[in-house]
């Protein structure tokens, strides 16, 4: 690998980027103008001027020039000066201060913060004495920048030459193992960290404890939590993020709460963490006070802190504080534009996510897998079958590999859009071997469009990868009763029977003040059962009144047409409505949360109860948010 300099007098020059093979083309050390160092120095009028101030890279006491090459390297750093920094670089290099190992660690350092830990590599190669702190520079800059293998590989070299990691080295390493996923090489290292006396270091533990939580190893995670005998924002950090991940909301909120109490240092990642528990859980009101909380501790301009709050007032049904949010943190990272544009493919505003990719384009930031993932769930729901095959065809102009989540959403699309045999011809052209969500997507467009005879094909491609989930085994179910194929439904639900497996019981929930009230299909256990069934019994005399005629082909059993009837009248979010009806003051709009899609008929029902009750209703299911405002559906019924 070659040195990002080329000879040039040109002040506009730009430093040449990495190859994909992480080779740059190359190039001559650039010369430096003397002028690019020369310090602002005053002058005090009681002094003679100076005719010609000195540079201080040039001065002739060896240990000044060297601080001041150290002293001028952090802070380069620390502005990210990239074009600064490589002159810099050539300056060191024709000084001879290479061979310093301090200087060495700077120089590392900053090729690691501008994003090119190759550069800091070949530093570390070229050196001729690596000291423990040039093997940490090395390892740290693997680990910093998304290349853990390196980090592992580096940290095994580091042994094999006879030197002891440290308190700096050992946070590397287990970074690297988190990373990776790898808890077998992180048990060892962490083995090995008690047995040279680092384990009870509050820097190595705290490591140690963020690296078995992203592993998933809770479990280990909160021992060694436990047994730290001082603990720091990372290792609260990280353990209050490793339930996150597991899905212990209520454990995370209260660790969150116990840290807040003794007055513990907390930052921008343990934010992002807890507003993201509010997120998944839909707690809306706890979620504004920490926002609350983040803006009385200045975290609200963090990108981190960004990207969690949009995606929690999203998923809370809130998107326009969404944008608010998005709208008032100057500087946005990757995260933040993704959180965004899923943001507004959920809530159906299809428009709005096409404009922001243009954006990202328009500032530079360049999209990722994730980011082409979020528009094609936008023109999927939208069924715009040729903008999501333009997006799919420009992940590879971005040099993106489309992956099986991606496959999934363009035969998602094409299922709903009823091009069946699109989505069979995208699923045989995969590289890969198809998922079972690739199955699932061509069946749920199976049940929309009635097509059971593929719906069978499918089911078989789908038992041949052996166990899967309930989900594909309801949808199969659905599909032959909504064609009325009774018998093959009931066999569908049989083979789960068989396997154990119990169907996801439907649930709604909504949210008053801070409690959450949940309810499933023909509840009675509320204590306002008969208020809330009452005000259903008003509601469906007004609908009918309306013209609202209930659809009991969603009701998927061989039952009578008056029990079909009275089932469908009373499922889950129809009592979750109406207990925001009975509860909410007018005008506030009422959100309701569904861990199942909701049924055609429901879908009707709710647009006939926004015109009756005049009230804005928004319900989000398992796939996305239907807004209702007089009569209407944002979804514009496809969904």
């Amino acid at each position: 690998m070659s040195w990002p300099f080329r000879h040039s007098t040109d002040t506009n020059h730009r430093p040449i980027k990495s190859s994909p093979d992480h080779k740059v083309e190359g190039l001559m050390l650039h010369q430096i103008p003397r002028s690019s160092f020369q310090p602002q120095i005053h002058i005090p009028p009681s002094e003679p001027p100076r005719t010609t101030p000195q540079n201080p890279l040039n001065e002739s006491n060896f240990e000044r020039n060297y601080r001041n090459i150290c002293n001028l390297l952090l802070s380069i750093t620390r502005s990210r000066s990239l074009f600064k920094g490589l002159q810099l670089h050539a300056h060191i290099v024709k000084s001879g201060f290479l061979t310093i190992h301090l200087v060495c660690h700077h120089l590392m350092n900053f090729y690691s913060k501008s994003q090119l830990p190759h550069c800091s590599r070949q530093i570390f190669e070229e050196t001729p004495v690596k000291s423990a702190t040039t093997w940490s520079s090395a390892i740290s800059a693997f680990a910093q920048n998304e290349l853990p293998s390196l980090a592992i590989d580096y940290f095994r070299r580091m042994l094999d030459d006879g030197l002891q990691p440290d308190d700096h080295i050992f946070p590397s390493a287990t970074k690297a193992c988190g990373i990776l996923s790898r808890c077998d090489i992180g048990q060892s290292v962490h083995s090995f960290a008690v047995k040279t006396g680092y384990g009870r270091d509050v820097f190595v533990g705290s490591s140690i404890v963020d690296m078995y939580a992203k592993c998933g190893e809770i479990g280990d995670a909160r021992k060694m939590f436990d047994e730290m005998p001082e603990r720091n924002v990372v290792s609260w950090s990280g353990m209050i993020y490793g339930y996150t991940q597991m899905g212990e909301d209520e454990e995370a909120l209260r660790l969150f709460k116990q840290a807040l109490i003794e007055d513990l240092d907390v930052n921008d990642f343990t934010f992002s963490s807890v507003v993201r528990v509010c997120g998944n859980s839909t707690l809306l009101e706890l979620g504004k006070q920490i926002h609350g909380l983040c803006l009385k501790m200045s975290y609200d301009s963090s990108s981190f802190v960004g990207s969690s709050l949009i995606s929690m007032y999203s998923k809370c049904g809130v998107i326009e504080d969404a944008y608010l949010v998005f709208h008032e943190i100057p500087i946005r990272n990757l995260g933040m534009w993704n959180s965004m544009l899923i943001a507004c493919a959920q809530h159906a505003h299809t428009e709005k996510a096409f404009n922001l990719f243009k954006q990202m384009e328009g500032v530079g930031m360049k999209p990722n897998f994730i980011t082409f993932l979020c528009v094609l769930y936008a023109c999927s729901h939208a069924g715009l079958v040729e903008k999501g095959q333009f997006y799919f065809e420009l992940m590879k102009e971005y040099g993106i590999e489309p992956r099986a989540h991606h496959y999934v959403s363009m035969v998602d699309l094409l299922g709903r859009a009823g091009k069946l045999k699109d989505a069979v011809s995208i699923i045989k052209e995969m590289p890969m071997e198809p998922t079972e969500s690739v199955w699932g997507a061509l069946l749920t467009g199976c049940r929309i469009h009635g097509d059971t005879e593929l719906a069978s094909f499918v089911a078989d491609r789908v038992f041949e990868l052996g166990p899967v989930s309930s989900g594909i085994h309801v949808m199969l179910s659905n599909a032959y009763a909504a064609a009325g194929r009774y018998e093959e439904a009931a066999r569908a639900r049989k083979m789960l029977r068989d396997q154990g497996v119990k169907k996801e019981t439907g649930l709604s929930w909504v949210e008053e003040g801070n409690r959450i009230h949940t309810f499933a299909a023909g509840d009675r256990s509320h204590p306002y059962t008969k208020e809330i069934y009452q005000k259903l019994e008003e509601l469906g005399m007004e609908m009918e009144r309306q013209g609202y005629i209930a659809d009991t082909s969603f009701v998927l059993r061989e039952v009578d047409s008056q029990e079909k009837n009275r089932s469908i009248r009373y499922h889950s979010e129809r009592l979750a409505i109406a207990f925001g009806l009975i509860s909410f003051p007018p005008g506030r709009p009422i959100r309701v949360m569904k861990n199942l899609r909701v049924c055609g008929d429901c879908h009707t029902a709710i647009k006939f109860i926004s015109r009756c009750s005049g009230r804005t209703i928004i319900v989000r299911d398992n796939n996305r948010f239907h807004r209702f405002e007089d009569g209407n559906c944002s979804c514009r019924d496809y969904w």
